[in-house]
């Protein structure tokens, strides 16, 4: 009795069957993508984004503290030179003075008593320089409390302001009550009274 030997067709057959049990096995690694990723990888993904945007740039941010404390410095300067010129006299108050004086000459030249004449050529220039030097004086205290509560209203990447500014800061509304101080008591007559006729 023979026996038949197995064709070349059926090991072929059979070597298909093997490929394509492996082929359905084997996981599809073409599909992977961003939908396999586990939803802790997808949370720091989001957050780490989220950082990227809400971080600026720390050349901004330099910058703009750059020019808010050369601001606020020239400012604080400016309040301090602002009190310094209230207590010295401006040359606006001068000139102001001068104008009064001369009012009051033309107005007691046809005459007049010498109450008048003291009231009209004196006494206005002097509550006229009292009144421009207590407006610098004014402006200096104002500017410098401006200076002081800047920081309260400006960006918090600014941070904490610096010394030297906090103290020219400081003098100028220093300066500034002090001129108050010494305009009304010259303007009421507090600190010198006007001359009399008599005196």
């Amino acid at each position: 009795m023979k026996t038949t030997p197995s064709t070349p067709a059926s090991a072929a057959d059979d070597t298909e069957e093997r490929t394509a049990t492996d082929e359905a096995a084997a996981p599809d690694l073409t599909k992977s993508g961003p939908a396999d990723a586990s939803p802790a990888t997808e949370a720091a993904t989001d957050a780490a984004a989220e950082d990227d945007d809400l971080e600026s740039d720390p050349y901004e941010d330099a910058e703009a503290v750059a020019s808010s404390s050369a601001g606020t410095g020239a400012a604080a300067v400016v309040a301090a030179a602002l009190g310094v010129i209230s207590l010295s006299g401006a040359w606006s108050g001068r000139v102001a003075a001068e104008r009064e004086t001369l009012i009051g000459q033309i107005k007691t030249s046809g005459g007049g008593s010498a109450a008048q004449q003291i009231s009209e050529i004196y006494a206005d220039a002097w509550h006229t320089t009292a009144l421009v030097n207590g407006l610098f004086a004014l402006l200096a205290l104002l500017v410098g409390v401006l200076v002081l509560v800047r920081p309260a209203f400006g960006p918090p990447a600014a941070g904490p302001q610096p010394g030297w500014i906090r103290s020219v800061a400081l003098a100028g509304i220093a300066l500034g009550v002090l001129g108050v101080l010494i305009s009304v008591g010259m303007y009421f007559d507090l600190i010198v009274g006007l001359p009399t006729a008599a005196g």
